[in-house]
């Protein structure tokens, strides 16, 4: 792999879907996955509920049987679940007795989570609606000098190959905007410098496209 795209002369990177966290997310202290619509959305709504979301792979028949071996719930596909189940989609966890554990797979926040569990970093799941939280939380525990990776999972085409996705970039910035706010100094890559660039448009010059590309759409 080439060198500069393991961004390793900086300090706050990012990158985006599986290769990405695996080239800037693998090695840092802590990694930031970022998959608004919707895995880390419905992450902080559960977490809201007490529950406990344990990510996994998408469409893997083993994930039935590691819920049951983590005494945890399986969420179903959005297209199968019925009343009292649980599914990509936040409402299902507002209309529902909230489970102790949630087992949460997504094609790909979550299972860009699990793959990053096995390393010896941290992953935390961000969104517009935890971003400030999340920052927070890395500025009282890390220092500047902590190596802090941001993945922006985005989507894929049916044939696999990454489809960035508009929301993700912004979550993706909304983190690193927050967390440049808190006085975090480290060296930023072009690639961050970016994605932190995107989000200040959007906050300040887009409130009605955003309205527009958020408008029906649920992916996951």
């Amino acid at each position: 792999m080439n060198r500069e795209h393991l961004q390793l002369e900086y300090g706050l990177r990012f990158d985006w879907g599986l290769p990405g966290a695996k080239a800037v997310g693998a090695a840092a202290d802590v990694a930031i996955v970022v998959d608004v619509l919707s895995f880390t959305t419905t992450l902080t709504v559960a977490v809201d509920a007490g529950i406990d979301v344990l990510p996994y792979r998408w469409n893997d028949e083993s994930a039935e049987r590691y819920a049951s071996e983590s005494d945890a719930v399986l969420a179903v596909r959005r297209s199968r679940v019925a009343h009292g189940q649980i599914s990509l989609s936040p409402n299902t966890i507002r209309r529902t007795t909230a489970p102790r554990r949630l087992v949460l797979p997504s094609p790909n926040g979550s299972s860009i989570c699990f793959e990053l569990g096995a390393g010896s970093g941290v992953c935390v799941g961000a969104s517009l609606r935890n971003a400030t939280a999340v920052a927070g939380w890395i500025a009282r525990h890390y220092t500047p000098r902590s190596v802090v990776s941001v993945i922006a999972a985005g989507e894929k085409w049916p044939g696999g190959e990454l489809r960035p996705a508009i929301e993700d970039l912004w979550g993706a910035g909304a983190v690193m905007c927050a967390l440049t706010a808190t006085g975090w100094d480290a060296e930023v890559s072009p690639e961050a410098l970016m994605a932190i660039a995107a989000e200040v448009d959007r906050s300040t010059a887009v409130p009605v496209l955003e309205s527009r590309v958020f408008r029906g759409r649920a992916v996951g």
